[in-house]
């Protein structure tokens, strides 16, 4: 057996122990979200954790003052440290439990403050598209001004310099009209939309009182921030209560921290089992799977996890992997989110997902046979859907989404989903994007937005086996920098969190598999094997590390 067969069988058995952890693990593996533990440790600062949540926020912080440095996203996690970092100031002993020093803590919030004031502003920098970001944001700037002017709390005079305890303003693309009417709903008992359970922190412990805002196996939207701020002060009395169960478990499994959402299982299944579904691996996933996605698919849809209203984006996922298992559904429940020509993540949505309406195209190819009266209607939407998507293409040959960072996830969903169901159609579009990948290559092999990244990389590499065959040479040598890349990838190291939520997030698994899938599929191919260089062949036999 040759090095290159024996290691693909390596990558066979790594996949294969992954998705044995994934369905043993009722949570999913995510990565911790700076936004929702500082949500947590500002309300909640009795809870038990509170000495490891505030160690990690002064940990986490940036030589900037920010937090995650990244461009427009660093502002709602720092918004949400450093409120919490400021009423850590108010109480001398939680910092003097957690091993901080007084001044460790004023250096921080002063150096926070200080990047808010600087880069905050009408003028300034905007903000991304991440979930309920125009309004968390004016509710955190105005959380943050209202403990800088309180004239009558002495517990920060001299303590922070005065000229950074002056109000900061609001940055372009907030809408407070918008958290006003929410607030006011909620202060007269009205319903709120299902989506904004996952952020309802943002309308105050009033949404306790509203009468169908009940807990879903002990959370509030799927999220520790919203469940911590709904259970309010029975936190300190009812550690008994599903809820603060919830709560307990999470922090458990997060080493006293909590991610942007959880749990999460249908999201990190249908990914992972999807992506080794389509990429070739030789692993047989278990009849457990099945049974797990099927349940998750309701009426109108699958939610990604307890406490989330059903999404497109989770369905079509589901439609997918269930058809790719050999146990098609009939996507009848797609049909709720289509606007025509494309379709909404949710009612009533601001902004469309090139990536959602992706794994649409691929639900509705995979389902195709499932219900045959209705084929005709279901390749007349494909058709208009691919149509679509070819026209959310750059003019660099990219694609960009609301729920990623990066262009080459978007890109490589869309690559993928055309390349099997767009036709013809798709093929200017599909070249593009093969050229736009080949300009992006890194020195190193590695491709990225901000930085090359593991991540990234896989899906560069997959999109350049969606162009027009022959592949070239170029396009070989590419995918063998690409592998030589991954090989050399730590897989012990940190992903770059790049996923949208409240805050940017790592899926740990959907992104490790990913780059399984990348190395399988490129390693497969011999024009791409005979393209490696020596150390790299070098580095094929030795083991795989796990995640």
């Amino acid at each position: 057996m040759d090095s290159i067969t024996a290691f693909l069988k390596k990558i066979d058995s790594t996949a294969s122990n992954l998705v044995s952890e994934m369905l043993s693990d009722p949570y999913g593996k995510y990565s911790p979200s700076i936004y929702e533990t500082g949500r947590v440790t500002a309300v909640a600062p009795e809870f038990a954790g509170q000495q490891l949540r505030l160690q990690f926020l002064l940990r986490t912080q940036c030589a900037d003052g920010s937090w995650t440095g990244r461009p427009g996203y660093w502002i709602l996690p720092t918004l949400s440290a450093t409120e919490a970092l400021l009423r850590a100031m108010r109480n001398p002993r939680q910092a003097t439990a957690a091993g901080i020093h007084a001044e460790h803590l004023d250096r921080a919030v002063s150096a926070a403050l200080r990047a808010l004031h600087d880069r905050l502003g009408p003028t300034g920098e905007a903000l991304p598209d991440t979930v309920a970001v125009e309004a968390l944001v004016p509710w955190l700037v105005d959380e943050v001004n209202t403990q800088l002017g309180d004239a009558d709390d002495g517990a920060l005079a001299g303590r922070i310099p005065d000229e950074l305890r002056r109000p900061l303003r609001y940055p372009p693309g907030c809408i407070p009209e918008l958290l006003a009417e929410l607030r006011e709903a909620v202060a007269q008992r009205q319903p709120i939309p299902d989506k904004l359970r996952h952020s309802s922190e943002m309308l105050g412990t009033g949404i306790a009182e509203l009468p169908d805002f009940q807990p879903v196996t002990g959370t509030i939207g799927c999220s520790p921030a919203a469940t911590a701020t709904w259970l309010g002060e029975r936190l300190e009395y009812e550690s008994g209560h599903p809820s603060a169960r919830y709560l307990t478990e999470v922090q458990r499994r997060y080493a006293g921290l909590v991610p942007v959402a959880a749990p999460l299982p249908t999201f990190e299944r249908a990914w992972v089992s999807a992506t080794i579904l389509t990429a070739g691996f030789d692993v047989t996933p278990p009849a457990r799977l099945v049974a797990d996605l099927d349940q998750a698919l309701g009426q109108e849809g699958a939610p990604g996890g307890a406490g989330l209203p059903p999404d497109v984006d989770d369905t079509a996922a589901v439609l997918h992997t269930l058809a790719r298992l050999g146990s098609p559904r009939a996507p009848t429940a797609l049909w709720h989110y289509l606007v025509d020509p494309h379709f909404c993540c949710y009612p009533n949505e601001r902004t469309p997902s090139t990536s959602a309406n992706a794994h649409v195209l691929l639900a509705l190819g995979a389902t195709l046979r499932v219900g045959q009266a209705a084929a005709r209607r279901q390749v007349e939407i494909m058709r208009r859907l691919t149509q679509w998507l070819c026209a959310q293409q750059q003019l660099d040959g990219a694609w960009t989404d609301k729920w990623h960072a990066s262009p080459y996830y978007a890109t490589a969903r869309c690559a993928l989903s055309l390349h099997e169901y767009g036709g013809a159609t798709a093929h200017p579009a599909l070249d593009k994007a093969v050229s736009w990948v080949l300009a992006n290559q890194r020195p190193d092999g590695s491709w990225g937005h901000w930085e090359g990244t593991y991540e990234e990389t896989a899906y560069a590499m997959q999109i350049l086996r969606c162009g027009q065959a022959p592949r070239s040479a170029t396009a070989d040598e590419a995918l063998a920098r690409g592998c030589a890349f991954l090989l050399d990838w730590d897989p012990t190291a940190e992903h770059p969190p790049l996923w949208h939520d409240k805050d940017l997030y790592t899926p740990i698994r959907v992104v490790r598999i990913e780059g399984l899938a990348a190395l399988r599929t490129a390693l497969s191919d011999p024009r791409v094997t005979r393209a490696l260089r020596p150390q790299s062949v070098e580095r094929i036999g030795q083991p795989i590390g796990q995640p």
